[in-house]
C-alpha cells in the first residue's frame, strides 16, 4: 500500500494523522499551502510544502483531500491534486464505525470514531463524517459535504454537494439539504433547506445567504 500525504496540517488534518496510525496506514507528511509551514514538524509528521513541491513522489503517495474541514477548499484541493495528476486515497474508515455492508462509498472520504452509518446509505466522494455521528437508512450525502461531530440524521435524507452540517445538529426525516448550505451547530432542522443559505436554530430557521 502507497504511503498518504495529508492535506492540511490543522487540527482536523490532525485527526486524520491519528485515524490512520489506528488502522495502521502510514503517513509520510501533511501538505500546506502556506509557506511559513513548510518544514514544520506537526504531531511528529514533517508539513512538506505545497503539492509542487513533492512532484518527485508522485507515483509513491496517495493524497488525502478531506484532511480540511471547508467543503470549498476541500473541492479546490481536489480539483488541483486531479490537474497535477496525483493519485488519491481510498474513504478511511475508523475500525469502531458500524456500517452496513448494503451501504455504497465512493473514494477520498474520511469517516471517523463512533459513527453508525445503517443500511442503504451513499457516501459519495470527499466527505468528512466526523465523530459519533448517526447516518439512517437511505440518506443520500453528496461530494465535499463535512458533517461535524455529534450530528443525527434521520432516514431517506439528501444532503447536496458542499453542504457544512454544523456539530451537535440534528435533521428530521425526508429532509434535503440544499447545495453549499450550513447548517448551524446545535440545530434541528425540520424542513427543506435551499441552497447556499445558513439555517441556524431549534428548530433551523433561514439567516442570510451565503451567494
Amino acid at each position: 500500500m502507497k504511503s498518504l500525504v495529508i492535506w492540511g496540517c490543522g487540527g482536523h488534518g490532525r485527526e486524520v494523522l491519528h485515524l490512520c496510525e489506528q488502522i495502521g496506514i502510514e503517513v509520510m507528511g501533511f501538505l500546506d499551502e502556506r509557506p511559513e509551514y513548510k518544514g514544520q514538524i506537526i504531531d511528529d509528521i514533517p508539513v512538506l510544502g505545497d503539492l509542487p513541491d513533492i512532484s518527485s513522489l508522485q507515483e509513491k503517495v496517495r493524497i488525502v483531500c478531506a484532511g480540511v474541514g471547508s467543503p470549498s477548499l476541500k473541492k479546490r484541493l481536489v480539483e488541483k491534486t486531479k490537474k497535477l495528476g496525483f493519485q488519491f486515497a481510498e474513504t478511511l474508515v475508523h475500525p469502531s464505525v458500524f456500517m452496513s455492508k448494503r451501504n455504497r462509498l465512493g473514494i477520498g472520504n474520511v469517516i471517523c470514531e463512533g459513527t453508525i452509518l445503517t443500511t442503504n446509505v451513499v457516501i459519495e466522494n470527499f466527505v468528512i463524517i466526523n465523530r459519533s455521528v448517526n447516518i439512517s437508512h437511505d440518506d443520500r450525502i453528496e461530494d465535499y459535504v463535512t458533517i461535524a461531530p455529534g450530528v443525527q440524521i434521520a432516514g431517506n435524507v439528501t444532503i447536496h454537494e458542499g453542504a457544512y452540517i454544523g456539530i451537535g445538529s440534528s435533521i428530521r426525516e425526508k429532509t434535503t439539504i440544499g447545495p453549499w448550505s450550513v447548517i448551524g451547530g446545535g440545530s434541528f432542522v425540520k424542513e427543506n433547506v435551499p441552497e447556499q443559505t445558513l439555517y441556524a436554530g431549534v428548530p433551523a430557521k433561514f439567516k442570510k445567504n451565503l451567494l
